[in-house]
C-alpha cells in the first residue's frame, strides 16, 4: 500500500486541517469544460480557480513543488535555500523563470506579479506570515490559493494541494509512486535493524549564542523521511507550539545528556554539502556530546537535505540516508 493511501495519512491529514484550518480541492468544477472553474479549500478559504490554469505564479515552497511537477509557471519568488536539492533541470528552469518576490513574503513585487499576468497565484508560506502579503493586491491580479507549511512531515500533503492547484497532479503523483517505491526497498533493506533503535537528532536551527541546540523528535524536518524507512525517534516535545515547534524543542546544551543520554543511535543534520552547521558544531564539540554512549559507540549519523519539501527533493534525502546508515548493516 502507498504512503499517499495509508491510515496513517489520514491521522496526519487531520491533523494538518486542525492546525491549518485549510483542506485540498474538492475535484468539483462550476464549468467542466475548458475556461471553467473550481472551487478550491485553502489556508486563506474556499477560492474559485480556473479548472485548468495555464499561467500560475508560484512563491515559497510552492516552487519546487510546481517545478517538478511541470506547471505552467510564468513567475517565482527567489527559493535560494531550495536550490542544493534541486536537479540540474529543475534549476535551470528555476533560474530562467522571472523572479517576482525575494525570500521573504514581505519582499513580493506586486508589479513584477501583474506584468506575469497569471491566472493563478499560489503562496507556499505559512499562514502567520500571511500578513506580510497584500493578499487583497494580488488577487486583483488572479485568484489566489495559500497552501503554507504547518508540521513539517506535512510537506506531502500539502505539496500535493499546491500541484493540485496549478492542475499539475499526473507528474506530481509519478514522482510520489517513484519516492513510495525508493522508501519502501530501503526499509525493507534495514528492517532488520533500524526499527530496533532509539533514536535521537539533532537539528541545525540550535542557536549557539543561546547556549541552545535543536532536539528533533519524530514528523520534524530531519526525521520525517528516515521515518519512512524504519526510524523510530523516542520522545516528545514538552510544551508544544506552532509549526515545527510541535515536533521539536531548544534545550540548553547542559540537557543533552539527559535528552539523549538512553539512545542507542543519534543522527544529525549537516548541509548540502555534508558540511556540519554551526549549531550542529556546537554540540558536537561539548564534552557533553562526546560522554553519550551512543557517541562513545560510534553511532552517530549526519543526514543531508533534511529539509526536502517535494518528493523529489526527498528521494536525494533517501540516498543520504541510505549512505550514512551504511554502517549498521555490517555491524
Amino acid at each position: 500500500m502507498s504512503i499517499r493511501r495509508s491510515s496513517g495519512l489520514i491521522g496526519a491529514v487531520a491533523l494538518a486541517l486542525a492546525l491549518t484550518g485549510c483542506g485540498s480541492s474538492d475535484g468539483g468544477s462550476d464549468d467542466s469544460g475548458k475556461g471553467g472553474t473550481r472551487e478550491f479549500a485553502a489556508d486563506n478559504g474556499k477560492i474559485k480557480i480556473p479548472s485548468d490554469p495555464k499561467r500560475v505564479v508560484a512563491t515559497g515552497y510552492a516552487v519546487p513543488v510546481m517545478i517538478e511537477a511541470h506547471a505552467p509557471l510564468v513567475g517565482v519568488s527567489s527559493w535560494k535555500r531550495g536550490e542544493p536539492m534541486m536537479s540540474k533541470q529543475d534549476l535551470a528552469t528555476y533560474e530562467k523563470l522571472p523572479k517576482v518576490a525575494g525570500e521573504q513574503a514581505a519582499e513580493t513585487n506586486y508589479e513584477a506579479v501583474a506584468e506575469a499576468k497569471p491566472d493563478l497565484i499560489v503562496i507556499g508560506v505559512p499562514a502567520p506570515v500571511l500578513g506580510d502579503i497584500d493578499v487583497k493586491r494580488l488577487e486583483s491580479i488572479a485568484p489566489v490559493v495559500a497552501i503554507g507549511p504547518t508540521v513539517p512531515s506535512m510537506w506531502r500533503e500539502q505539496s500535493r494541494q499546491q500541484a493540485d492547484a496549478a492542475g499539475a497532479l499526473k507528474k506530481f503523483d509519478a514522482i510520489q509512486d517513484t519516492y513510495e517505491a525508493k522508501a519502501a526497498k530501503l526499509a525493507e533493506k534495514y528492517k532488520n535493524v533500524l526499527p530496533k533503535l532509539k533514536l535521537g537528532h539533532v537539528g541545525a536551527y540550535g542557536e549557539s549564542a543561546k547556549g541552545t541546540w535543536q532536539r528533533e523528535f519524530g514528523r520534524s524536518w530531519g526525521t520525517n523521511i528516515a521515518e519512512d524507512v524504519g526510524a523510530k525517534y523516542y520522545g516528545k516535545v514538552k510544551k508544544k507550539g506552532p509549526g515545527s515547534r510541535a515536533v521539536s524543542e531548544y534545550p540548553s546544551l547542559e540537557e543533552l545528556p539527559d535528552a539523549l543520554g538512553t539512545a542507542d543511535a543519534i543522527t544529525y543534520s549537516v548541509n548540502a554539502d555534508g558540511s556540519v552547521p554551526q549549531p550542529v558544531k556546537y554540540v558536537m564539540e561539548s564534552k557533553l556530546w562526546k560522554n553519550l554512549p551512543a557517541v562513545k559507540a560510534g553511532k552517530t549519523y549526519p543526514i543531508r537535505y533534511t529539509e526536502a519539501a517535494t518528493y523529489g527533493q526527498a528521494m536525494q534525502t533517501l540516498d543520504a540516508i541510505d549512505t550514512s546508515l551504511a554502517p549498521l548493516l555490517k555491524r
